[in-house]
C-alpha cells in the first residue's frame, strides 16, 4: 500500500509561484513513476508532470500547457515529490493530485496507469 498526501496549494496572483509537495508513505517510491495531475471544474483530468528514476537517472515529462513553467523533483530521503509552479496563470486553477504508478517501468503520462492517488490540493490563481 502507498499513501500520498499533498500540500502547498492556495490562492496566488497571476505571475506568482507555488510549490506543491507530495509525501509518500507505506512503500518506498524509488522505482516507480510519481505524477501530478490536475482537474478543473467541468473539465477532464489533465496530466501535468511525471518523474521516474532508474538508479541515478531521472526521467521527466511535462504536459504541454506547463512546459517551461513547472518543474517536478523529488527528495529521496524525505520520500517526497515536489511540483514547483512558476508564472502561474488563471487557467492553472484546479485541484492538483499526486499519484503513483507502481506497475509500469516508464514515466507514464496516462492516468489509467496510476494506482495510488492523493486527496488533492486546490490551487487558485487570480487575475
Amino acid at each position: 500500500q502507498v499513501q500520498l498526501v499533498e500540500s502547498g496549494g492556495g490562492l496566488v496572483q497571476a505571475g506568482g509561484s507555488l510549490r506543491l509537495s507530495c509525501a509518500a508513505s507505506g512503500r518506498t517510491f524509488s522505482t516507480y513513476s510519481m505524477g501530478w495531475f490536475r482537474q478543473a471544474p467541468g473539465k477532464e483530468r489533465e496530466f501535468v508532470a511525471v518523474i521516474r528514476w532508474s538508479g541515478s537517472t531521472s526521467y521527466l515529462s511535462y504536459g504541454d500547457s506547463v512546459k517551461g513553467r513547472f518543474a517536478i523533483s523529488r527528495d529521496k530521503a524525505k520520500n517526497t515529490v515536489y511540483l514547483q509552479m512558476n508564472s502561474l496563470k488563471p487557467e492553472d486553477t484546479a485541484a492538483y493530485y499526486c499519484a503513483a504508478a507502481t506497475g509500469v517501468v516508464r514515466a507514464t503520462v496516462s492516468e489509467y496507469e496510476y494506482d495510488y492517488w492523493g486527496q488533492g490540493t486546490q490551487v487558485t490563481v487570480s487575475s
